[in-house]
């Protein structure tokens, strides 16, 4: 009797239970685990990708020549570069000859050769001219000499600063006043252009008319118109720390100071002529040209009180 399972009849043969056999895969080459599904590449990528990094510079494959490359390098293309460098060449040299015509850099360069001593010298001239007694421009081998070295030569510094000063100083004055406002401050830069264009043309019409040979140019007139702008910078900054008074009497200090200024200078220029040879103004044109140049200087008070008036209150 056994302990354990079915008692099988006498005479039955027992059959042996033999253990199942299981086909196992061989493992092929290259093959670590006899289990995997797949086969491994993974080597075979990291050494080509290792051969292409090699072959490369920054892991790409290279190629031999690009198409920009050839085109390079043929002759028909470096005969285009070569022919495109000398007619650009050619174009500024071109340029340098005729820009003068449009636009006189050269000239503009000797109207701003100052320095800071010329600049004290020169604001100084133009609120004391009565000290001063040598009003002849200096000149070099029939060429004027830079304004730094010469006070009484013009320059377009001071003209450029003083018109740039007097809107932020414009500005200013209505902004104390609560009337501030972008269109009225670009209304005033607008209007003082306008006055000092129309200024130039008289000028240059007054000129013509009378037929006054002179060296004066639209530069110099720009330069000399351009001074008064001082003056009424002075008088608004007055009128802003001191009221009404104060505006008044700097403002009237600087307007006759302009007034003599624009005389004694205007007078060598206009008068030319009767001014190198020491005689007397006399005859219908020289009465002309003195009645020019009394206008043009009486006419600078005019408009330094018309475009600051309005500014202090």
């Amino acid at each position: 009797m056994h302990s354990a399972g079915l008692a099988t009849p006498a005479g039955t043969p027992r059959l042996r239970k033999w253990p199942s056999k299981r086909r196992v895969p061989v493992s092929q080459a290259g093959m670590t685990d006899p289990h995997q599904l797949f086969d491994d590449t993974s080597s075979d990528q990291s050494r080509c990708y290792g051969a292409q990094r090699a072959s490369g510079d920054l892991g790409y494959p290279t190629t031999t020549s690009s198409p920009q490359a050839d085109f390079l390098a043929h002759p028909v293309s470096n005969m285009a570069v070569a022919y495109g460098s000398s007619l650009a060449a050619q174009g500024k040299e071109l340029v340098d000859k005729n820009i003068d015509r449009f636009i006189p850099v050269t000239k503009l360069k000797y109207y701003f050769a100052v320095d800071t001593v010329y600049v004290g010298k020169k604001l100084g001239l133009l609120v004391f001219p009565y000290l001063h007694q040598d009003w002849e421009v200096q000149y070099q081998q029939d060429t004027p000499v830079a304004p730094r070295f010469d006070v009484n030569a013009p320059d377009l510094y001071i003209p450029a600063m003083a018109f740039i000063t007097y809107i932020l100083v414009a500005g200013l004055a209505l902004g104390t006043q609560d009337r501030f406002s972008p269109d009225l401050l670009g209304l005033q830069a607008s209007s003082a252009l306008a006055w000092l264009t129309l200024e130039v043309m008289a000028i240059l019409l007054s000129l013509y008319l009378v037929t006054v040979n002179t060296d004066l140019t639209t530069i110099d007139l720009v330069a000399f118109l351009g001074y008064k702008y001082v003056g009424m910078i002075g008088g608004v900054l007055m009128g802003l720390l001191f009221g009404k008074i104060g505006y008044y009497l700097v403002l009237g200090w600087c307007c006759v100071s302009i007034f003599v200024f624009m005389i004694r200078t205007l007078r060598l220029k206009i008068l030319a002529e009767a001014a190198a040879e020491g005689v007397p103004v006399r005859g219908a044109r020289n009465q002309l040209r003195m009645y020019l140049t009394m206008a043009v200087a009486a006419a600078q008070p005019l408009l330094m009180y018309w475009l600051t008036f309005h500014l202090v209150r």
